[in-house]
């Protein structure tokens, strides 16, 4: 089970984008990846085609390793780590290790 989801906020916390705060907007569990709205943003150059007369350079997102990012919890406002709690029916869930309260 991944520490961090689809929809998390998270703040990168290692690399050119050390500091800045995004979305994840899809993770890659396989390759333990994740693609952050609005970090780690590389330039691609794109051919002139019928769908997309301009062409040219655009940005798109890059995936980011998930050793490189941080939760920030919704409680505490802090990057935190994740801890796993067990509950009565067995499932299980992610808590914050600093304020100790369910994500």
């Amino acid at each position: 089970m991944l520490k961090i989801r689809r929809n998390d906020i998270v703040q990168v916390i290692a690399g050119r984008d050390k500091g800045k705060k995004g979305k994840i907007l899809r993770l890659f569990p396989g390759y333990n990846r994740a693609i952050v709205e609005g970090i780690n943003l590389v330039k691609e150059h794109r051919r002139r085609t019928q769908q997309d007369q301009q062409g040219g350079i655009s940005q798109v997102p890059s995936p980011i390793h998930l050793s490189n990012l941080k939760l920030i919890c919704k409680n505490c406002n802090k990057p935190t780590r994740v801890g796993f709690l067990m509950l009565a029916d067995g499932s299980k869930a992610r808590i914050c290790k600093k304020c100790k309260e369910p994500l």
